[in-house]
Formats: C-alpha cells, sequence, structure tokens
C-alpha cells in the first residue's frame, strides 16, 4: 500500500476545556484504534475508528477509519466511506487517494486510476496522489501515461526509492531494458530494505535482457555475495527465478528458493491440517496457476488438460491471471469440469476456495515466477502439494511435497538439489499439443533471409543470450563463413547491443537477421526456414525447443547440472536425438558445423522430427495417462499414512 500521511484530529479535542461528552469519547475510540494499528490489529483499528467518526464528523476520523478498513481487508467499507467524504469535501486529495487504493485492493484498477481522474482541477495533487495515479495506470499496462506520473511524483520526493522502482517496471514492460536497470540502481541506492536482494536480482535480469553482460556479470557477482551470506534459514525475499536461470549452481539455487518460500509463509497462518483419506469418487486434483490464458504454460499443457480421465479424476484449474479473451483461454476454460476464477482474491481468500472443494492433490503450476501464486500453496490448502512445470527448478518449500521432473531432468542422483521429492514421469516432464498449429511454410525471402546460406537460428528471450553463449555463436559464424544467424527482436535494446557484440568479434553485422515478435501460430511458421536450432546455457529453451522439434528443426543443446540446464536434454532424448545433447561448448561447436556440413543427414533428422509429430512427447493424451499414475502413487502413500518419497519413473 502506498505510504499515506494521515492527518489527526484538529484540535486535540481530548484537552480543550470545552470539548463535548461526545468529542471526547470519539476522541478515547481514536486513541484505541491508534493501539490497534500498532499493533497490527486493523480489525480492530477500524472498529475503533469507525466509532470515533460516528460520533464527530471529522475528516481526519473518516480517513483513519478508511484507511484501517483498507488494511484490515475491507476495501468496500472503506470506499463507501471515503465516497460520502468525497461528496461533502471535493477537494480533499487524500480521500481520492484512499478510494483508489481500495479499488486497487480488489484488483478494479480501472475504478482505481478514474477516482484519481475525477479529482477537480483546483485541488492539489500531492506525491501520494501521483504515485498512485502512477501506479494504477502501470497496471492497466498504460505505461505511455504512467511513466510522467511516476516523473511528477518524484518531482516531488526525488529520494522515494519504490517510484524510482516502479519507474523501471514501466519502462521494463515498454521494452527498455536498460533503462528499466538504471531506474532499478537508482532504488537500490536509496535502499528498499527488506526487498534489496529481490531487486538486485531484477537488476541482473534487467541487464541480461538488455545483453549488457559487464553490467550483468558485475551485478550477478554482488547478489551471490549478499546471498551466500544470508542465513540459511532466513525469510527473505529474493529473486528465486533469476538464480533458478541465471546461476549454474543448484545449492546456491535451492538456498535461495528455501529463503523466498521462508518469507512467503512467514506471514501465512496455515488452515488446519487436512490428513489424506481414501474416499467414495473419484481423486480430487486442483491446478493452480496465474497463467491460464495465452502464455507458454497453456500453450503446453491445454490438451493434457482436455484429456485426462474423468471417470477417475475430478479435475479444477484455479485461474489467478488475467482473462486476456484468446482462443487459449476459451479451450483452457473448456478443458476440464471446473475452471474456477480466483483473480482478485487475497492469498488466504485463495486458500479457503481450495479446501472448500477438497482437492485432494494441488499442483502449483506457476512457481516462483512473475505474477506468483506460491503464497497460496503455504496455506496448505491440500494433502498432498506439487510443484510441476511453471518454475525450472526446486520451490524451496518445506510446504510442496513432490516435485514433478523425469530421469533426465530431475536424476534422481540430484535429490539434494531440491527441497521436494523427485516425481518422475517416464518420458519428458513437460507436456505438449499436437492439436496445436501446423507450420505453414514459407520462402526464407518471406523471412527477410538469404537463400542458398546455412541458417542458425536462437529464437531465444535475449536473457538467456550470455556472454559465452554468444561468442560461441560468433565461432561457429567464423567456421562456417556463409551463414546467418537469425534472432528474435526481443526488446528495444537488445538488437542493437548483439550487432555491437558481434562486430566486436569480427562478425559482420548483415550475418545477424532480427525477426520481429509474432503471435503464436504465426510464429510457429518462422523456425521451419532455418537448418539448425542453438540453445543457450545455464539456461536452456524450454517452451522454444518444443517448438524447433515440432516444426522439423534439429535444436544443439549444452547439458548442465542444473534443472534449467537439462531441458531440452530431456526434449530431445524423449525424441531419441540424444546424440544432440553435449557436454560442452567444444562439443556444441563441433554438433552444429557437422549438421551443417551433411545436409542430407539434416534432412533425415527433419523428416524423422515431422513423423514423430504423433509420437508420445507431443501426444497430451499418453501425457495424461502418465502424470494421472503419478498422481496415483502420491495419493496410495499418502492415505497409507506414509511421508512422500522419490517417485522413480516406472
Amino acid at each position: 500500500m502506498t505510504d499515506l500521511m494521515l492527518p489527526d484530529p484538529s484540535p486535540a479535542i481530548a484537552r480543550v476545556a470545552g470539548a463535548s461528552a461526545a468529542q471526547r469519547k470519539a476522541h478515547r475510540h481514536f486513541l484505541d484504534g491508534r493501539v490497534h494499528a500498532a499493533s497490527g490489529q486493523w480489525p480492530g483499528a477500524a472498529r475503533a475508528y469507525a466509532q470515533a467518526a460516528s460520533l464527530l464528523h471529522d475528516s481526519a476520523y473518516a480517513l483513519a477509519a478508511a484507511h484501517a478498513a483498507i488494511k484490515a481487508g475491507q476495501p468496500r467499507d472503506a470506499i463507501e466511506r471515503l465516497r460520502r467524504l468525497r461528496a461533502a469535501q471535493p477537494t480533499l486529495t487524500l480521500a481520492y487517494t484512499m478510494e483508489s487504493l481500495a479499488w486497487s485492493e480488489l484488483c478494479r484498477d480501472d475504478e482505481a486510476v478514474a477516482v484519481l481522474q475525477a479529482l477537480p482541477a483546483e485541488a492539489v495533487r500531492d506525491h501520494s496522489y501521483h504515485s498512485q495515479l502512477a501506479v494504477g495506470l502501470q497496471k492497466l499496462q498504460r505505461h505511455d501515461a504512467a511513466v510522467p506520473a511516476f516523473l511528477a511524483a518524484l518531482a516531488l520526493k526525488l529520494d522515494d526509492a519504490m517510484s524510482h522502482f516502479r519507474l523501471g517496471m514501466s519502462f521494463k514492460d515498454m521494452g527498455l531494458k536498460a533503462e528499466a536497470a538504471e531506474c532499478v540502481r537508482t532504488a537500490l541506492a536509496l535502499g528498499l530494505g527488506s526487498s534489496e536482494l529481490a531487486a538486485r536480482a531484477l537488476m541482473v535480469f534487467l541487464e541480461r535482457e538488455a545483453c549488457r553482460w559487464s553490467e550483468a556479470e558485475t551485478e550477478v557477482a554482488a547478489l551471490r555475495l549478499a546471498v551466500q551470506r544470508a542465513p540459511d534459514d532466513a525469510p527473505l525475499e529474493t529473486g528465486a527465478f533469476v538464480h533458478a536461470v541465471l546461476v549454474n549452481d543448484a545449492l546456491e539455487q535451492r538456498k535461495v528458493a528455501t529463503l523466498y518460500a521462508r518469507h512467503l509463509e512467514s506471514s501465512v497462518v496455515p488452515l488446519p491440517r487436512r490428513k489424506a483419506k481414501t474416499h467414495d469418487g473419484r481423486l480430487r486434483v486442483g491446478y493452480l496457476s496465474a497463467d491460464f490464458h495465452q502464455h507458454a504454460t497453456s500453450q503446453l499443457a491445454v490438451q493434457m488438460f482436455e484429456a485426462h480421465d474423468r471417470g477417475r479424476f475430478e479435475v479444477t484449474l484455479f485461474s489467478a491471471g488475467q482473462d486476456d479473451g484468446t482462443p487459449l483461454r476459451r479451450r483452457m476454460q473448456a478443458a476440464t469440469e471446473h475452471f474456477v476464477e480466483l483473480r482478485g482474491l487475497a492469498p488466504a481468500q485463495m486458500a479457503a476456495a481450495i479446501r472448500e472443494r477438497g482437492i485432494d492433490i494441488l499442483v502449483d503450476a506457476k512457481g516462483a515466477t512473475a505474477g506468483s501464486v506460491m503464497k497460496v500453496m503455504a496455506y496448505r490448502p491440500a494433502p498432498v502439494q506439487v510443484n510441476w512445470l511453471g518454475f525450472p527448478g526446486t520451490s524451496g518449500a518445506r510446504y510442496i511435497d513432490y516435485l514433478i521432473g523425469d530421469p533426465v531432468v530431475t536424476p534422481l542422483a540430484h535429490a539434494a538439489h531440491f527441497s521436494e521429492c523427485i516425481a518422475q514421469m517416464p518420458l519428458c516432464y513437460q507436456p505438449n499439443d499436437s492439436r496445436r498449429a501446423l507450420p505453414q511454410p514459407q520462402p526464407r525471402a518471406a523471412w527477410g533471409l538469404p537463400d542458398g546460406v546455412p541458417v542458425l537460428c536462437g529464437f531465444h528471450q535475449a536473457y538467456k543470450i550470455s556472454r559465452e553463449v554468444f561468442a560461441t555463436w560468433c565461432h561457429l559464424l567464423h567456421a562456417l563463413p556463409r551463414a546467418v544467424l537469425w534472432l528474435l527482436r526481443w526488446n528495444a535494446n537488445v538488437e542493437a547491443a548483439l550487432t555491437q557484440a558481434a562486430v566486436a568479434e569480427g562478425i559482420d553485422a548483415s550475418r545477424l537477421v532480427f525477426a520481429p515478435l509474432l503471435p503464436a501460430d504465426r510464429h510457429l511458421s518462422r523456425p521451419g526456414a532455418a537448418d539448425v536450432f542453438l540453445d543457450t546455457w545455464p539456461c536452456n529453451g524450454h517452451t522454444t525447443i518444443s517448438e524447433a522439434l515440432w516444426v522439423g528443426v534439429p535444436p544443439v543443446t549444452v547439458i548442465g547440472e542444473t534443472f534449467a540446464q537439462r531441458v531440452a536434454a530431456s526434449l530431445l532424448h524423449a525424441s531419441d536425438l540424444g546424440e544432440l545433447v553435449c557436454t560442452d561448448a567444444a562439443g556444441y561447436e563441433q554438433a552444429v558445423q557437422t549438421l551443417v556440413a551433411q545436409p542430407q543427414r539434416s534432412a533425415a533428422l527433419r523428416q524423422r522430427l515431422i513423423a514423430q509429430r504423433t509420437q508420445p512427447l507431443f501426444d497430451g493424451t499418453s501425457f495424461a495417462r502418465d502424470i494421472e499414475a503419478l498422481f496415483e502413487r502420491m495419493w496410495q502413500r499418502a492415505t497409507a499414512g506414509l511421508p512422500p518419497e522419490h517417485l522413480a519413473a516406472v
């Protein structure tokens, strides 16, 4: 919640000789409210302040009552009170700002902005007003308007760390990653308190998205040192995702995830534990995520959801994310018997809704990624809780029992890397959709590519392209002097940064071809124009490798010790292409050069991959049967009163 400067009642009526009994009583209630507020007892504070406001129509009492109601999780009560106050005092800026906050608590960002924009022109617009307006516009993705609002807030309070940070988040969403990183750097210099580790991780990520490798390397070293100094069991807000994808140390990843998981549970009072018991009827499985719309998670898993055996499993999707109106969202809504909207609810309310449905096994398909709902899991709404698909690594949470992997991505020999017990799928942990769009081949010229030359494709998010990876790609361009490198224009910084880096390696800028971002169905028609798909490390392509396999382009990868650097290997082994899994950069370079030098072999691989579109890797129905068998094994142990254990693939 935005920091607000609440006024004291005027005058201090408890000390005025002529104060009435009602005035004195009102002030006593007000002081009681302060005591409750100071100890974090916001429901009690809200009641006390409301009693004061009912006795004395002083705006300070009304504002205090509204503020406490918001903090107590009663935003609608606050809105009703603040509307009356605005009607009585149309230029009282704080009433507008506070009502906007109340609408924000209800996830009604449109109303939150509209209230602020209704403030009369003659009213004073202070720092809190501009800050709240900027945040509301940002949530509505109206970044062109949010940026000047943040700048107006900073003009009134230049040392406001959170406004610098949030301004950076608008720049981030506008594709200006380098500018965003500078804003976060300023915020850190001003001080972000307990959020410092998470902000440092975000700055590393932004620098990597901008492909500013020197800055990223400096910042990741500082981040890792801070993490290593942190107590192992502290509840700390951290950037677990950044560590999972950019730091090549599985045990350090586990520590960061554990710190974050403890941070989430530190403010949670778990629900009474529900024991696993056998019951009549189907096994009740719930999947929780904020990504049940046009997102990689839904692209991969939708056919699996559609294929669940409704005779044996009652499946519910708990959606905490937006309805983006896309065909994939509609398909997700129709995929299971129950699609429950949780967006706008607090984590405790989400947990209560899940508990009410009697879910036996709850799967977090989001993890510690943007828009995380992992805090819901800390309430322990289900007897068995599972981490799967959304996050490339361990949750670090003692309230999550299993991590679903496979023999390649999570070998049992790596058990120490994970806080959960490993539950292995027999083929690959990643589902796929055989009903996805088929690529529509087009001439290379349609994609801005030259004919008759080798095309090396690296369609990755920019953060995955490290200095080492890009240097390896440049080595390949030197070794293959006719080849071109085909990349995504992922943000506003990446083309200039990578072109400059290539020129520094002696590569002509014309040999880099940048492709714009396209909708998923159109994008799938592009990679097929390439000869080889180049993977990245220490974070592999995940969905992108599935896409390459689907369109028939052989990917080459480097396997490592962390989850994120084993996903491509898992997909390749599932496609019977283990020979394209390398153990180091030298082997990777050799494998790519061999594919380019042997066009007949490459053509045969392409035909084999296209023929495999009907094989188990892309069969969501087959995947559903395998994951159902894994759920039954988990449930059998739980109902027998046995603790979770590693479940090897069978």
